[in-house]
């Protein structure tokens, strides 16, 4: 499905020929005929196959999987991604699912084969504008979110603070990999206190929206892996996706604050899911143990990465002492108030 252009993604990928006979039996039943050639793609983190695939009769195709034992996660997710793939609307820029195998000891899903590539990183000005119009259409075809999918207890992987603070161990991790975070917890925990009502909303957000995520052809902008995907506000993917351009030394503000999805959209509300954004991938990354060997190096250095650029992002945008989202007002310490520009574009 993509060609890989990032070193940092995982590196967990299990080819083709090693999967078990019935697994490569059952994604060739989907696909109504035989693979000759398997391309194992290395980019992104989850463990199993991840391969582009040739058929005897020139047909292409993408398909994942993996074993449930060893990766039980991994597997909930795909499990969940053919829920998700299955309920969204037609015409959304999506890769179409042609069908899944599950013998409750492997699942393994197929997907068109799209022929595309992961945008460039660090950010082309292009292909960012290109991406981040492209959300415009896509939160429209998603509002409302398909009735399949808008049930409760599916929750974003957002915030984390509560849980990094009750943790010294977590606690004195954070003060290595993000000192300025662990120095403002106080100023994160107020923010995150705030989260439920911001994530109201009536959008079907992807939830992992990050540019290893996007895949672009010649005339589309494509998002694949939907296992995250959950129901809030029309803003919340482009707040993640402009939260990781800081990693590559651009300033996400000028984009946000000329961006149709956050217009009117009040600026404390922004900082919150930044903020919970950053709360999720540092709670991640320090509560993995760099000494386990289940441990990806890789995925724990990529997290910490995007949650400091979300981080960098917030910091340029320092809020008053007190705010409000929906009239609740929320205290943030003195300290924290600085001179850094604001966001005077969509106040």
């Amino acid at each position: 499905m993509t060609t890989d252009n990032d070193a940092s993604t995982g590196s967990r990928r299990k080819p083709w020929h090693e999967l078990p006979r019935s697994v490569r039996a059952g994604i060739e039943d989907v696909l109504g005929g035989r693979v000759t050639v398997a391309t194992s793609q290395p980019g992104g983190f989850s463990d199993g196959l991840a391969a582009r695939l040739e058929l005897a009769d020139g047909r292409k195709a993408f398909a994942k999987a993996v074993d449930v034992g060893a990766a039980p996660g991994v597997a909930a997710f795909h499990r969940r991604e053919v829920v998700v793939n299955g309920g969204l609307p037609g015409g959304a820029p999506v890769p179409e699912l042609l069908g899944s195998y599950d013998d409750q000891g492997w699942v393994a899903l197929v997907f068109e084969d799209i022929d595309g590539a992961l945008p460039v990183q660090p950010w082309r000005e292009d292909e960012l504008v290109r991406v981040i119009d492209a959300l415009t259409d896509l939160s429209r075809r998603l509002t409302p979110a398909p009735p399949s999918l808008n049930s409760p207890g599916v929750f974003p992987r957002l915030g984390g603070w509560g849980r990094l603070a009750d943790s010294p161990r977590s606690l004195a991790k954070l003060g290595r990999i993000a000192p300025v975070a662990a120095r403002e917890m106080d100023r994160h925990l107020a923010l995150e206190a705030l989260l439920p009502e911001v994530m109201v909303g009536e959008t079907l957000a992807h939830g992992d929206l990050y540019p290893f995520n996007v895949l672009l052809t010649q005339d589309r902008v494509v998002v694949v892996d939907w296992p995250h995907a959950w129901v809030g506000p029309a803003y919340a993917d482009l707040v993640m996706l402009l939260g990781s351009v800081a990693l590559g030394g651009v300033d996400p503000e000028p984009y946000a604050a000329r961006h149709p999805l956050l217009r009117g959209v009040d600026p404390v509300a922004v900082d919150v899911l930044v903020s919970a954004q950053a709360g999720f991938l540092l709670a991640a990354a320090c509560s993995m143990d760099s000494a386990d060997p289940g441990t990806d190096p890789k995925l724990e250095r990529m997290m910490t990465a995007l949650g400091r650029a979300s981080l960098w992002w917030l910091s340029l945008t320092r809020p008053a002492p007190v705010r409000a989202v929906s009239g609740r007002a929320v205290c943030i310490p003195c300290e924290f108030v600085g001179t850094s520009p604001v966001r005077a574009g969509r106040r």
